[in-house]
């Protein structure tokens, strides 16, 4: 009976430091998802003045932005993906990219022309990041949902400033990864995130994972912060998603 006891006693103890680790990244989650504005620590990355571009760079939640910012958002991405996921086994549903656009956990990394920031009225947009605090595969993570630069601003070097600000967010929010989904038949990107960002291919891509067939259509990538370094996170084959939310 002793055995026994000792090793129930032990799997109880295992289950309460798994729910209580769980806990800590959930608390983690939720105190970044209640900041007014992540980039406030940081007032030198809320300008971008290089390559002939003069911009301003806010930080803002889905709820802080107008109705037209958000169409506009959704139109640059159409523009910019539509036919890269119709070459995919996703294919292009406007109804559902809408629905993830506008969903209440988004935030916005906005650049805007014309000098404008979050009360600059007219200021243009012209270059977006979506992204978000969450959960994936057990770890506490900045997952970007979305870089999108109008075809004139691109080359400028300011897709990867947003995604260094991106990176800059995740390690003062303690979070222990930046993560993103790219598609294998989008080159360039593939090839920026993985050359000049040094993203790497995460654990949970289909590729490593197995979860689908070797002809599977896009790749997750990410790049660790200072919090996450130290190898790859070790969990048992639980489902990767967020949980606290």
């Amino acid at each position: 009976m002793g055995r026994k006891s000792n090793k129930a006693k032990e799997k109880k103890q295992r289950r309460l430091e798994e729910r209580a680790a769980m806990d800590a990244v959930c608390a983690k989650v939720e105190s970044a998802n209640k900041l007014e504005d992540p980039l406030a620590a940081f007032p030198v990355f809320k300008k971008y003045d290089r390559n002939g571009l003069n911009l301003a760079i806010e930080c803002q939640r889905v709820a802080a932005l107008s109705p037209d910012t958000l169409e506009w958002a959704y139109d640059l991405t159409r523009n910019n993906m539509q036919a890269l996921y119709e070459q995919s086994e996703w294919g292009w549903k406007e109804r559902e990219k809408r629905e993830e656009l506008r969903d209440e956990r988004a935030w916005y990394l906005l650049a805007r022309d014309g000098g404008g920031g979050a009360s600059g009225g007219s200021a243009t947009p012209i270059a977006f990041s979506h992204f978000r605090f969450d959960v994936e595969c057990g770890e506490e993570v900045l997952y970007c949902y979305e870089v999108q630069l109008e075809s004139r601003v691109r080359r400028k070097g300011l897709g990867k400033f947003l995604i260094q600000i991106l990176q800059l967010i995740a390690n003062s929010t303690q979070m222990k990864k930046v993560m993103l989904t790219v598609f294998k038949h989008n080159h360039g990107a593939y090839q920026f995130f993985r050359e000049s960002l040094q993203f790497e291919i995460d654990e949970s891509s289909p590729s490593v994972s197995g979860c689908c067939s070797d002809d599977c259509s896009y790749e997750i990538l990410s790049r660790r912060t200072k919090f996450g370094e130290g190898g790859p996170h070790a969990h048992g084959g639980g489902h990767c998603g967020g949980c606290c939310h």
